[in-house]
């Protein structure tokens, strides 16, 4: 395993927090209370993000546990690790919901520009489209895989990703993003997060894992990526020419979720953790550890598992929808 570590000043307290940088380009600075009918205004007409409305819902940003903090939307996550010499931020949703991202940083009392690493699952633009504008502001390093760090900075996917032709948008390009291995470890002065590679949904899916802490009391976190099947019309898991290694690759991944030490599991799509449901069970329900569970990250992988299972026995049939 190998470790670095991404050295930086130490952060002001945040009662001396100063107004951050405006989003340049295409990205428009809101204030936290008008953060939803804007995202929603641009959401409401593009053509190639027809479900941006849908993606850009507001959430109010949660303490998940220790210094993990949950500050995306309500349909994607994004994941805020924070230290005193620094934070950690991973993935960035899409383009439209960055100044919500930025607000529910805000709202928790934490700066954007004391982000000192972005991380990313995968390069579509639902997780990764926010990366490129979130950086600029935060003058923030991104750490990739090398197939997410060549999609991240050219801005569009490759003949390999089984959504490639379908996907109206890249992610924004990123300027710069710094190759990892699998296994190795980002360090941000008491940060470690680890990359787990588990490739499938993409060539270059990554999912990630640390502990957190409250008092004595440490837990080993998972975010994971995607493992679903959803793809473009025209490719075949069973008999793929752009990505041979999809299959290999996918069980790789089960497997490796079998076997991750896990007491708190979270998925770039909330729903597949049961983010709110745990929320709701935690916060309404008494139940304080609603979000802990040793055996989602088996589930995970198990119903992963029998989704590809089901998938393969549709592409044995002619006119699959």
């Amino acid at each position: 395993m190998n470790t670095r570590s991404a050295a930086r000043r130490s952060i002001p307290s945040p009662s001396k927090y100063l107004a951050f940088a405006a989003l340049s380009l295409a990205v428009t600075m809101v204030s936290p209370e008008n953060a939803r009918s804007a995202d929603a205004s641009r959401a409401a007409t593009p053509s190639d993000c027809p479900k941006c409305a849908q993606w850009t819902e507001s959430q109010k940003p949660f303490k998940v546990f220790g210094n993990t903090y949950y500050v995306g939307t309500h349909a994607l996550s994004s994941i805020l690790i924070t230290s005193p010499s620094g934070h950690v931020l991973i993935d960035g949703t899409v383009q439209e919901a960055v100044p919500q991202i930025v607000a529910n940083i805000r709202s928790l009392g934490f700066r954007v520009e004391d982000i000192r690493v972005i991380l990313n699952t995968h390069v579509h633009f639902d997780h990764a489209g926010g990366i490129a504008a979130i950086q600029k502001m935060s003058g923030a390093q991104v750490d990739a895989s090398p197939p997410s760090a060549h999609v991240l900075m050219q801005g569009h996917s490759d003949p390999s990703d089984p959504l490639f032709g379908d996907s109206l948008r890249g992610p924004d390009p990123v300027r710069h993003v710094k190759i990892i291995k699998d296994g190795e470890t980002v360090t941000v002065g008491p940060l470690a997060i680890i990359a787990h590679f588990t490739p499938g949904h993409t060539p270059g899916g990554t999912s990630w894992t640390w502990k957190s802490c409250e008092q004595t009391r440490c837990l080993n976190i998972v975010y994971a990526d995607s493992l679903s099947t959803v793809s473009s019309k025209s490719f075949y898991f069973s008999h793929s020419t752009t990505y041979p290694n999809v299959l290999q690759d996918l069980e790789k991944s089960f497997k490796n979720f079998e076997t991750l030490p896990c007491d708190i599991l979270l998925t770039n799509h909330p729903e597949f953790s049961d983010t709110f449901g745990r929320l709701q069970r935690r916060d309404q329900e008494s139940m304080p550890d609603a979000f802990v569970d040793t055996s989602a990250c088996r589930q995970y992988a198990d119903q992963s598992r029998a989704n590809l299972k089901q998938r393969l026995e549709q592409e044995k049939h002619p006119g699959r929808s």
